[in-house]
């Protein structure tokens, strides 16, 4: 067998250790570029891709009397692509980096290039789709050509129309060519799973595959929308002399400030935008920030493209026969490999769901040894195909819980087998309500009540003190408890029944469990866990309708009035609170808070303008957005992040968790980092703790 070793992934290069590794890793390589070129496929995730050509150019420069002709280095798309409509200016690859260090060795040679240090970088997102060319003619998009093998392309014009972001005419009657990517965004990529699966296809492994494929299919029953960011401008042969002119000497930023008048969708708009940079040091700081964003953007990247921005450092520069001198990728690490599903486990949750979860062989993907991933619910399964021994796609982005996307159907061997879906509730035998995509245990918070009661007593709901998952066990097992509101009548002889419960102890419980009858209702509805909700959710509900009568009597219309609740999950939430009246009628009865502080009811028929108000809370943040980042110091040092939010809708705001152009005030604290950068691009307002201290005095409690 071919000795070629992978490194890890500090080290991004495949250790090649002979002749005939070498000719395996060029042949390797290329079958990957066609693959994934031609239909969007490929045997290799991008990080093993980027290894092996890596180690292919190390073994090349060692050996450079050994070069294949074949090989894909110096070649546009791996040289695995041809086209047949030319291209006016070639369209080239970029050349990578993968390291602060390596981005400082490329500055340095182009400085030696141009004659200078430069003074201008354009600092861009590299978007994970397609390259292609979109030809205008007096304005009218005529010709679509992907970008094949940087010399010539292929005519993918019948794609004109699917595209988002690239109109079929443009703000002025100009002939110019427009140079971008084309790319399915998270919410596109599901419908096309979606759409493809029920034309009877296998599902996309990710959104890039996804891409590339769709962008090429001439024949299908379907299509599915897609997204163009544009990247580039040039002019065409039968160009005006006016427009050519005006395009001539402007710097790249320029150049998208003009797509973007002309209608072209650009990364302008996203929360992404490219930037000029003025020296090394901004180039790396920008680049971390987009690295830290990575995991909340609403599309793929693999990297940020750096460019000399100035015309004439572009000119001065140059460009190779793969790629110009004058840009380059600055790769970040990979949020996406290949490994194979090895078995499902089925998890029974504090709600009763019944959630699958995918035991994987290990893989790492950013630093990180993943062996599991969420398989979302048995329908999901089954829209995708997936079998126990399939290659997949894991993805894994940021702090985000690892998932699958989809098997790579194309690596099967035939030996995979079907996952078997539970019959009965894997935790306590009962029957399963099936109903739903998410399925459930017929005994719902039953099934598993320590793990219900534990999150009700944990600090961010009840906060009960003392009631932690050892001692709730002990009261399940003694048959104490059997729902939250049987908290409430345990007695203090029944307490000192227990094991390892003395008079203290049983005191001190005794007066956490009296205390968390006085909670807000907010926590009480959070306690519930109903599905749906949350910390924020039970906060905002609990504003809205002020009293749980209030809440308990509003039909799905009603609960679509609260910020954040769209019509799926209004009628869900309000069957569930209709499942739980029983429980809600014994806690009432135990003597458990029903009613939010400072909260009123709304006005009957308030009509959609309640979906907008401050939910009755008038205050400092009354119509704001607020989001908080960083450790807080000062009065509010000894807030958890959820008190915080407590605190800002108890002054008539609304908490967020991450920063937008909706986004009213960010509160920055020590050691706040990506959504400070975010807030500051934005224009967002800033505070520090201290101010917003202040702002929020007289609602502290």
């Amino acid at each position: 067998m071919a000795a070629v070793k992978m490194t890890c992934m500090t080290t991004p290069v495949a250790q090649i250790l002979d002749a005939a590794a070498y000719a395996q890793a060029v042949e390797d390589a290329v079958q990957a570029a066609a693959a994934y070129y031609e239909g969007g496929t490929s045997p290799l995730d991008d990080d093993a891709f980027d290894r092996l050509v890596r180690g292919i150019a190390e073994w090349e420069a060692a050996h450079p009397e050994q070069v294949l002709p074949h090989s894909p280095t110096g070649k546009v798309a791996g040289g695995a692509v041809e086209g047949d409509v030319p291209h006016t200016v070639a369209m080239l690859s970029l050349d990578n980096v993968f390291s602060p260090e390596e981005f400082t060795a490329w500055t340095d040679s182009l400085a030696r290039r141009v004659g200078h240090d430069l003074t201008r970088f354009s600092v861009e997102p590299k978007l994970d789709g397609l390259a292609v060319a979109a030809r205008y003619t007096r304005g009218r998009l005529k010709q679509l050509i992907t970008r094949g093998d940087g010399i010539a392309g292929e005519d993918v014009s019948h794609a004109i129309g699917t595209l988002e972001g690239l109109p079929e005419e443009l703000t002025e009657p100009v002939t110019v060519e427009v140079r971008g990517e084309v790319l399915m965004t998270t919410a596109q990529f599901e419908h096309a799973n979606e759409v493809r699966t029920a034309h009877g296809g296998q599902p996309f492994a990710n959104p890039r595959g996804a891409s590339a494929g769709s962008l090429r299919a001439r024949d299908r029953a379907y299509t599915v929308a897609m997204t163009f960011f544009g990247y580039g401008l040039l002019p065409l042969p039968d160009t005006g002399a006016d427009f050519a002119e005006r395009l001539d000497g402007l710097a790249h930023s320029d150049l998208m400030i003009l797509a973007a008048r002309l209608g072209v969708h650009t990364p302008a708009a996203t929360s992404v935008p490219g930037i000029v940079a003025t020296s090394v040091e901004e180039v790396l700081a920008r680049v971390r920030e987009i690295a830290a964003l990575r995991a909340e953007l609403p599309f793929g990247i693999d990297g940020i493209v750096i460019k000399a921005d100035l015309a004439a450092d572009q000119l001065a520069a140059g460009s190779g026969s793969r790629a110009p001198r004058w840009a380059i990728a600055y790769k970040l690490p990979a949020v996406e490999k290949i490994t194979r599903l090895v078995e499902v486990e089925w998890n029974v949750g504090r709600t009763g769901i019944i959630a699958p979860r995918g035991v994987l062989e290990p893989v790492e993907i950013e630093g990180a040894t993943i062996t599991y991933a969420t398989l979302h619910n048995p329908a999901d399964i089954t829209r995708r195909d997936l079998r126990l021994g399939d290659h997949v796609m894991v993805h894994r982005a940021g702090d985000v819980i690892p998932r699958i996307e989809a098997p790579v159907a194309h690596l099967r061997t035939g030996d995979e087998q079907p996952i078997v879906f539970p019959e009965v509730c894997p935790r306590c035998g009962s029957g399963i309500d099936t109903s739903q995509e998410r399925w459930r245990c017929e005994q719902g918070r039953n099934c598993h009540l320590v793990a219900s009661l534990s999150y009700a007593a944990g600090r961010d709901q009840l906060d009960i003190e003392g009631l932690g998952a050892t001692r709730v066990v002990q009261l399940v097992e003694a048959g104490l408890v059997a729902d939250l509101a049987d908290l409430f009548t345990l007695t203090r002889d029944q307490l000192l029944a227990l094991e390892r419960m003395g008079a203290t102890s049983t005191d001190n419980l005794l007066g956490a469990i009296a205390a968390a009858k006085g909670r807000p209702l907010s926590r009480v509805l959070c306690a519930l866990g109903v599905r749906g909700t949350g910390r924020s959710m039970s906060r905002r509900i609990a504003r809205h309708f002020a009293t749980m009568d209030h809440i308990r009597s509003a039909d799905a219309e009603a609960m679509q009035r609260v910020d954040g609740i769209g019509t799926e999950k209004a009628p869900s939430i309000v069957a569930e609170l209709a499942e739980l009246a029983p429980l809600i009628d014994k806690l009432a009865a135990a003597g458990v808070n029903m009613t939010e502080p400072g909260a009123t009811p709304p006005a009957p028929a308030a009509g959609d303008a309640a979906a907008d108000s401050t939910d009755g809370v008038a205050g400092p943040l009354t119509g704001m957005t607020v989001v908080v980042t960083g450790a807080m110091t000062g009065v509010l040092e000894k807030l958890s992040r959820n008190q915080m939010n407590e605190l800002i809708e108890r002054a008539g705001g609304r908490s967020s968790s991450s920063v937008s152009r909706k986004t009213t005030l960010v509160v920055a604290g020590e050691g706040a980092g990506s959504k400070r950068a975010k807030a500051e691009d934005l224009g967002v307002r800033l505070a520090t703790p201290d101010e917003f201290a202040a702002l929020v005095a007289d609602f502290t409690d």
